[in-house]
């Protein structure tokens, strides 16, 4: 592979850029980071200018030279940076077991500061490295190898994300075979950044920035990264992490603290890095009650916004009115940078509102899931989320030239879902082995391929047949090799409730004694947000007949803790959104057959199969499960493949009009309206009424609208 290169934030841009273009003929497997990450001790703060980690070459670390040395004196300080350089990389390495051998590294730290022009070699003896940018390629090009294993374990160090996964040692794991073994080396496996997510990290243009991909790509350790990386570079800051789920709180705080003190040797300076909902609460600041109270406004609660805009648009309406106020007083910003997860559930005029409250130049960085919705047109832009200017020019532009940091990188790895829970969702989600056919799709076929699809058999197309399967690029090679079809989704049926629930708690004590996972590998899906309140007890009880502790998430914890050591999670899919578990058990999910707002239904029971990082399992009881278990085993006789035909546009219309999502009042009209046309229907049967009893004009009217809902083509 060439030298991937990945722009940091720089002193010298320029001459960072052509040091990575003079490597680049000589230097392959290997990536160099432009403006590297600084590096800290308890006694010292060391920038880099640059970085390389090649398998082929090693580690090189650089200063780029301010000017050339004309005294002594000047070679005493281009000396002595290096001396500190590679003292503080010598520390900051030797922390790992897995690049030591006894009490030394197992590899050399290579350091070298580069000069404009060319120069003489230093007027002492000294162990560094002076050479011309000219010369410099050559030089590294004669530097000894590394094993590959080092090379790893090196660019995980230099990465900060050895500590990602996991955070506890499974140090009750004593089978080789059980799931809590296979689990941990699953989470040994994604102690490296791959090439995409190092750049998302690192790179950080001088504006805005979109990072995207499906859920469980890594967008969310990204962002924590780039949090701590920018908090690090530059503390006198005031940088926002936002979300929109409270239950993400616990995850991006735990993951922001241990990025920051492994950057910094400290924690977060709290005043400055904040960790905030995007709304907020009377107990936490959020972003948007502190944009009003910087214009001047009390923050609008939720009880007022439910009551003025519905529980739907409640947020967006309050901002809305906030995004009034300050067009109106071109209000002072008050963030140098503003980091947002979760972008595709927060509405356009919070967007435009962060965007008039961030100071040039506008480093507002968003994290998309592609496909949360898996009806939805098309990902909103920059004009759909931030607006136009006064003469209807673009605001934002997402546009990077060569040898700039990339202003949108897409993450195409999922790291959560095996392959086979993520086509499982996807079947389900759009209804592909449904009888009666699709429910919906998106408008761009092609985007099938973005999140990681392959074309078996036919082409991506309206109105086209095709049949789709997972790409082996698009997951980690670990899955395969210690996971299985077969036990990584399970689907189960049951006559009633109580039946499912007992069965849901044995298999969570077996999970627990004899696969050697713990209380906290585990997390139960409710997918009826409304009643979940009420349907959890008896989850709670059947569980606490095994002796095992439990909590729904929100009532027996704060709504910002998912997770609690020694107690199995229960959450609604709201709660559960955006967390993720080893063991996932979706309950009730015979709910996804409902004919009314069947989309809903189903994106709920896409998002909660997807929580999953190894195992799910697919409960439910009664004849509607019978539908999902026919749709369910349907793709595993597939092989996982999906095949259907791609709606046309025309279907596309008419899906989304059949489909589209019912508020309560009209599903209470339309339950009463097919009670009256059943007992209509009913009569026909009977010979007690005929159509032509009908009043005419109201036979006319049944019949036009007959004709226009079905007008007999596929289409």
């Amino acid at each position: 592979m060439p030298l991937e290169v990945v722009y940091g934030e720089s002193r010298d841009r320029a001459t960072a850029s052509r040091l990575a273009e003079m490597l680049k003929p000589h230097v392959d497997n290997g990536t160099i980071y432009l403006g590297y990450p600084v590096l800290t001790t308890a006694d010292d703060r060391v920038e880099v200018d640059a970085l390389l980690v090649s398998r082929d070459h090693g580690l090189v670390a650089f200063l780029l030279a301010d000017g050339q040395p004309e005294s002594s004196e000047d070679w005493d300080k281009f000396t002595a940076s290096q001396d500190r350089l590679y003292a503080v990389l010598d520390s900051t390495l030797s922390k790992h077991d897995s690049l030591r051998r006894g009490r030394r590294l197992d590899l050399d730290i290579n350091t070298a500061t580069v000069f404009a022009d060319p120069i003489e070699g230093p007027p002492y003896e000294t162990e560094g490295t002076y050479k011309s940018i000219e010369e410099i390629a050559q030089w590294v090009s004669q530097l000894p190898a590394v094993d590959e294993q080092i090379e790893r374990s090196l660019q995980a160090a230099l990465q900060r994300v050895t500590n990602i996964k996991p955070a506890k040692k499974r140090v009750s794991v004593r089978q080789e075979s059980s799931r809590g073994a296979v689990l941990k080396e699953i989470e040994r496996g994604i102690a490296n950044l791959d090439r995409w997510q190092k750049a998302a990290a690192i790179e950080t243009p001088e504006g805005p920035q979109r990072i995207r991909g499906l859920a469980g790509s890594g967008k969310t350790i990204v962002l924590a990264l780039k949090a701590a990386y920018l908090h690090t570079q530059h503390p006198e800051w005031r940088i926002a992490v936002t979300f929109h789920s409270r239950a993400l709180y616990q995850q991006i705080n735990d993951l922001i603290t241990r990025f920051t003190f492994e950057y910094s040797n400290d924690r977060p300076d709290e005043q400055r890095l904040q960790i905030m909902h995007s709304w907020g609460s009377g107990a936490r600041a959020g972003v948007y009650s502190e944009m009003a109270s910087a214009l001047g406004v009390i923050p609008r609660d939720y009880n007022y916004a439910r009551a003025t805009y519905g529980m739907d648009n409640a947020f967006q309406g309050i901002c809305r009115e906030l995004l009034a106020v300050a067009q109106q007083s071109n209000p002072e910003p008050v963030f140098d940078a503003v980091l947002i997860d979760e972008a595709q559930d927060l509405p356009p005029e919070f967007f435009q509102l962060v965007y008039l409250l961030t100071k040039d130049p506008k480093r507002i960085v968003w994290g998309f899931d592609e496909l949360q919705k898996l009806s939805e047109a098309a990902m909103p832009g920059t004009d759909d989320l931030f607006g136009k200017g006064p003469s209807g020019e673009s605001l934002v532009s997402l546009a990077s030239g060569d040898n700039e940091p990339r202003r949108d990188i897409v993450l195409p790895v999922c790291y959560r879902n095996t392959p086979w829970a993520l086509a499982t969702a996807h079947a389900l989600g759009i209804g592909v082995y449904r009888t009666g056919g699709l429910v919906q799709h998106f408008d761009e076929p092609k985007l099938w391929k973005e999140i990681g699809y392959n074309v078996v058999h036919g082409e991506l197309g309206l109105g086209q047949q095709v049949t789709l399967q997972r790409s082996e690029s698009s997951y980690p090679a670990y899955f395969p090799r210690l996971l299985n079809d077969k036990d990584a989704v399970v689907l189960r049926k049951f006559d009633d409730q109580d039946s499912q629930d007992a069965w849901v708690a044995s298999q969570i004590k077996k999970n627990l004694t004899e696969d050697e996972l713990e209380a906290d590998d585990v997390l139960i899906v409710l997918p009826d947000v409304m009643r979940a309140k009420s349907r959890a007890p008896k989850l709670m009880q059947a569980l606490q007949r095994y002796g095992i502790n439990s909590h729904l998430v929100g009532v027996n914890t704060s709504v910002d803790t998912v997770f609690v050591p020694g107690s199995v999670a229960l959450a609604h899919i709201y709660r559960a959104k955006g967390n993720e578990a080893p063991m996932v058990y979706v309950v009730d999910a015979q709910k996804a057959a409902s004919s009314h707002n069947p989309v809903t239904q189903r994106n709920t029971l896409f998002t909660a199969v997807t929580r999953s990082r190894a195992w799910v399992r697919i409960a439910g009881w009664g004849t509607d499960m019978d539908l999902i278990a026919a749709e369910t085993e349907a793709v595993k006789r597939a092989k996982f493949q999906l095949s259907f035909r791609i709606p046309s546009a025309q279907k596309l219309a008419k899906m989304r009009h059949i489909y589209k999502d019912r508020s309560s009042v009209t599903k209470e009209s339309v339950r009463r309206a097919t009670q009256r046309l059943q007992a209509l229907i009913d009569a026909f049967d009977k010979d007690e009424v005929e159509l032509h009893d009908l009043p005419p004009d109201l036979r006319t009217r049944l019949l036009a609208r007959m004709q226009e809902e079905f007008p007999g083509d596929d289409d």
